[in-house]
């Protein structure tokens, strides 16, 4: 079959790697694609997700059977509620309907679902910039630090921990001004949970069928230590050791299934991946938010991870009929250490040369692109994944490290301790 990947991250790289895989992939597009993409398929550089006209004419004129839909903004403003209308073939989509999606694109409406559905998650009230005084008055409520989540999408950054009440306060009033756009024009204030966080990940068709894919643990603070602003994610391990099997009962008892089961009481078709941040608390998994896709970088480890056919998987998603056959697991530790531009997550300059080994190692691009001289160039924030395998977490990292002094560019960033707490 012909399918098209759409997104241009680190997650598409190692979704396109894990498609092309498969006997069932006849030809791979990735729009708009990255210079590493470019090696897994065809890339359509000029096709840009949220212009989903343009996205039908590709998937006509290119006679397209599957769509990966990788980035929650398309899934968020609707393109499955478009495709399904217009497309005049029967598609195999990747991806929650808008309805759906919601669960990501606010997070308001993700509270006020795990609230109903009594999945455990931390205590909140939402807020707009008309209720500041009434914001004020529940912040103080609460005891310090202070988690402000923007209720819309906010690439990754629309979270901000502050340590005392006056900060709080201060980022409060920033948000509700437009800090993040429209995206914190309301403002979620929760309670402060104290724990060690991981991600689980699901694909599931909508009829209350899942499979399990493996968990992981990212790290989203720039600075060593977990110190600084939230990126997109510096790096990722699956699986943790501090998930076992009980933990997993419990996440799948009461988060994962009566999720899918408060989705279908409201009526909603949720067919594609589900991501559940979660947080180890007290002994206790809570739900931190809901992600409408995979997660990055966590994709970079969970993908290499999985030994069954993902194509199949979407296949027996589209059929309806998840779950009847196990899905596999590689035993070794994956890990994965992003480098990311001098600056991230604060402006940083594009265009650097890149240069990165000729080998079969993972070297999954992010913020890449192929100038017209096919020359490897940084073209974002987050610019490769180093993931590597092992039979041990040290091992692992140490290749992930051994892969990260390779490859060279101006202002090459990363973190050194990724893993270092679940040694």
């Amino acid at each position: 079959m012909n399918i098209l990947i759409l997104g241009s991250g680190g997650r598409e790289h190692a979704l396109a790697w894990k498609v092309r895989q498969s006997p069932d992939c006849k030809e791979l597009y990735i729009a708009p694609g990255n210079a590493g993409t470019a090696r897994e398929g065809k890339n359509l550089p000029h096709l840009n997700p949220m212009n989903f006209k343009e996205v039908l004419h590709t998937i006509q004129s290119l006679d397209i059977d599957m769509v990966i839909i990788g980035p929650e903004a398309p899934l968020v403003d609707g393109l499955v509620d478009y495709l399904e209308l217009h497309a005049t073939k029967e598609l195999i989509l990747v991806g929650p309907n808008k309805s759906a999606a919601r669960l990501e694109g606010s997070k308001d409406y993700s509270k006020e679902f795990m609230y109903q559905n009594h999945i455990p998650t931390a205590k909140y009230q939402s807020f707009s910039l008309t209720e500041l005084d009434a914001a004020i008055s529940y912040l103080k409520t609460l005891t310090p630090p202070f988690v402000l989540k923007a209720d819309g999408l906010a690439a990754g950054k629309g979270v901000i921990i502050s340590p005392d009440l006056d900060t709080a306060i201060q980022e409060l009033k920033q948000m509700l001004s437009g800090k993040f756009g429209k995206a914190s024009s309301k403002v979620v204030i929760e309670e402060f949970l104290e724990g060690i966080e991981f991600s689980v990940f699901i694909l599931t068709d909508g009829k209350g069928h899942y499979v399990l894919l493996p968990e992981a643990k990212d790290y989203k603070r720039i600075g060593e230590g977990d110190k600084g602003p939230n990126t997109g994610g510096m790096g990722a391990v699956s699986p943790v050791n501090f998930v076992d099997n009980t933990t997993m009962q419990l996440v799948k008892q009461s988060i994962i299934e009566p999720t899918i089961k408060g989705l279908i009481d409201r009526g909603i078709h949720y067919q594609g991946f589900l991501f559940f941040g979660l947080i180890h608390h007290n002994g206790n998994p809570k739900v931190i938010e809901y992600n409408c896709r995979l997660g990055d970088p966590e994709t970079e480890v969970v993908l290499p991870r999985l030994q069954s056919d993902l194509v199949a998987l979407f296949n027996d998603m589209h059929a309806g009929t998840l779950g009847k056959k196990p899905i596999l697991y590689h035993s070794e530790i994956a890990t994965t250490v992003m480098l990311v531009s001098e600056g991230y997550p604060g402006p940083y300059p594009k265009g650097k040369p890149i240069e990165i080994p000729n080998s079969d190692e993972l070297f999954f691009h992010a913020g890449t692109l192929l100038s017209n001289e096919e020359e490897i160039l940084t073209n974002g924030g987050r610019v490769i994944a180093c993931t590597a395998m092992g039979s041990s977490l040290k091992e692992a990292l140490t290749n992930s490290y051994s892969m990260v002094k390779r490859v060279r560019f101006d202002g090459k960033t990363y973190r050194s301790d990724i893993g270092q707490d679940l040694m």
